[in-house]
């Protein structure tokens, strides 16, 4: 399960190599302070995980468990620093032409950053209180209920403070999140996000994990939709993009590997999700 949750970390760093090479160039150069801490965030949070299922210490299960801790949190915020930096205009085209540091050090990529750790925390908790129905552990689904009702509200906050913030420091993309072509799927986000707290409410757990996923997936595609056709200030999708010999190959490979990929995924976690009862 654990290495499955990286495919997505491959896919996306190969699609844009390939497919989108001078946006790469300009986003690994300008952005790599915290593309690297991401990247160390994931490799303790994978190291802290190993080490303290073996660990028999209780100082060493307490630093592995911190460690654990502090990468989770780590590892989605400077990911979402360098979201709201691309969101903000602030990687020009061009090998490290971009500030160093104020490229991702700014209003726009700090609030993405922690709206990125918030709907992290908000996912999981969802995520687990059926998990915890399901196998009968009921005040654990209890703890886990308040904690996403309390970070699902946070996430509202965080996301109404962003667009204050976007109006000020990005505006075309508030332009287009609230009058433009964003515009409907940051309505969707926003009811989906209402319903999650209601059906939390009412302790369906089963049906809030579609609504909560409606609500981050229309936050995220309302900020791609918004800022399409652009990818970098002055390049858009058609400059940017690799030869239609590349892109077809690339496109070829992704269907297939889909093809081999989607159905193992599926397996995978309808494994891990079916009931399981001990041998009398």
């Amino acid at each position: 399960m654990w290495e499955t949750n990286h495919v997505w970390l491959i896919f996306v760093l190969v699609l844009m190599w390939t497919g989108f090479p001078e946006v790469f160039a300009a986003v690994a150069s300008t952005l790599y302070i915290p593309l690297t801490l991401a990247a160390l965030g994931i490799i303790a949070r994978g190291a802290a995980f190993a080490f303290r299922k073996v660990s028999v210490e209780l100082w060493q299960q307490r630093l592995f468990g911190a460690t654990f801790a502090f990468s989770s949190l780590a590892t989605p915020f400077f990911l979402g620093t360098v979201a709201g930096a691309l969101a903000s205009g602030r990687v020009p085209p061009g090998i490290a032409e971009g500030d160093l540091v104020t490229s991702w050090l700014n209003p726009t990529a700090l609030i993405t950053g922690a709206l990125a750790v918030g709907t992290a925390a908000y996912l999981a908790a969802v995520y687990l209180t059926r998990d915890a129905e399901r196998t009968g552990e009921h005040d654990l689904a209890r703890s886990f209920r308040s904690r996403a009702l309390i970070t699902g509200v946070a996430v509202g906050v965080l996301s109404a403070a962003g667009l204050l913030i976007l109006h000020a420091d990005a505006h075309p993309l508030f332009t287009e999140l609230t009058s433009g072509r964003g515009l409907p799927l940051l309505v969707l986000s926003i009811a989906a996000g209402v319903a999650s707290l209601v059906l939390l409410w009412w302790r369906a757990y089963l049906l809030v994990r579609v609504t909560a996923a409606l609500a981050v997936v229309g936050l995220l595609w309302g900020w791609g939709l918004g800022q399409y056709p652009h990818l970098l200030p002055d390049r858009n999708v058609d400059q940017a993009a690799s030869t239609n010999a590349v892109l077809t190959t690339t496109l070829g490979a992704l269907a297939v590997g889909a093809a081999l990929l989607l159905p193992s995924l599926w397996w995978l976690y309808a494994t891990f999700q079916r009931q399981h009862h001990p041998n009398p």
